[in-house]
């Protein structure tokens, strides 16, 4: 693989349910990064047990999001595609980082403290200290680049912190600084049901989200069922106050336009949201329609999604290996394995 502009590394996590959030917010910025950087896709299985997950349905998961960067046009030829787990040197640099980054670092953590609440101590000491553990995964590529939501962007700040502190510590320049890559405005997409909660996997209503495997009369009828209310759509977005469920589906219907919400707004200024619901309806069919269905024939192909598995594990390991001897030197491990 070549790099005109440097190394990507991002990943999914396999907890079930991809969703519309997960396509606009992660995976279609994917391909679009592909002719430009030498890109490695993980499915992140090792930070999906930072929770309980079943097994059975852990394995059907990362399948489905292998399937899903497949289909929507990632080239598993010219790119990466693993899971996480079956590449041992995530966890081998995950340790060291471990080792590295400190408590109070972690402790300002807000994703751990939104996740963990008022139930911290019984919370996994996996949960804590997930975030090294994705330094591990991005710096044991030397990923120079990242795509990050806002939800993210603290930890990549904090992998930063781990690299510079590693390399100040053993007097070495081993690690780059990664810099974030913010890909234009983020598309927040906030639950159909209620338009001040995101998008969720977990959410107990399948009327919330769109799934990326939901066939043309399944995204008619939760569109057609999204909370909206009476008025008609504003001309332009500060009209949007007090209205969240008005502005999530113009938001959703920019976004697969590639359009901005004023031109949208421009476009439909005036309109019921009956004469609005049909034109998203037939926009969203249209955009995720072939993904799915390709999701759908890839995922009854168990085998081909292994392979492609399969291969990557193999292109990365070889990479990740010598990174990864390259900090166990600097740290001082004895390679006693080594010696003849």
């Amino acid at each position: 693989m070549t790099a005109s502009k440097g190394r990507i590394f991002s990943g999914v996590q396999p907890t079930g349910n991809l969703h519309l959030g997960n396509y606009l917010g992660a995976i279609r910025n994917f391909v679009r990064l592909q002719d430009d950087y030498d890109c490695i896709f993980c499915v992140v299985d090792q930070h999906a047990i930072t929770v309980w997950q079943e097994p059975k349905e852990l394995a059907a998961n990362t399948r489905e999001v292998a399937a899903a960067y497949l289909a929507a046009g990632i080239d598993p030829r010219r790119h990466i595609i693993l899971n996480q787990s079956q590449v041992a040197a995530h966890a081998q640099l995950a340790w060291i980082f471990n080792c590295v980054v400190r408590i109070g670092w972690l402790n300002r953590m807000t994703q751990f403290k939104e996740k963990a609440g008022k139930q911290r101590e019984n919370e996994s000491a996996g949960l804590f200290v997930y975030p090294a553990l994705m330094a591990a995964d991005i710096l044991l590529y030397k990923a120079t680049h990242v795509p990050v939501g806002e939800d993210q962007r603290q930890h990549l700040e904090l992998t930063r912190d781990i690299a510079q502190k590693f390399n100040n510590d053993f007097g070495v320049e081993c690690f780059p600084l990664t810099e974030p890559l913010i890909l234009g405005e983020a598309t927040r997409v906030m639950s159909l049901r209620d338009g001040t909660k995101k998008m969720s996997k977990s959410d107990p209503s399948d009327y919330s989200r769109i799934t990326l495997t939901d066939g043309p009369d399944e995204i008619a009828q939760k569109i057609r069922k999204a909370r909206t209310d009476p008025q008609p759509l504003p001309d332009k977005a500060d009209g949007f106050d007090g209205r969240p469920e008005a502005e999530n589906l113009v938001n959703i219907y920019a976004a697969l336009a590639e359009k901005t919400v004023d031109d949208v707004l421009q476009e439909f200024a005036g309109a019921q949201f009956s004469t609005f619901k049909g034109a998203l309806t037939d926009l969203a069919v249209a955009s995720l329609g072939p993904v799915g269905a390709e999701m759908q024939r890839l995922m009854a192909d168990p085998a081909y999604v292994d392979d492609v598995l399969r291969d990557g594990a193999e292109r990365a390991a070889a990479q990740a290996d010598a990174v990864l001897a390259e900090v166990y030197d600097v740290v001082g491990f004895l390679n006693v394995r080594g010696q003849h």
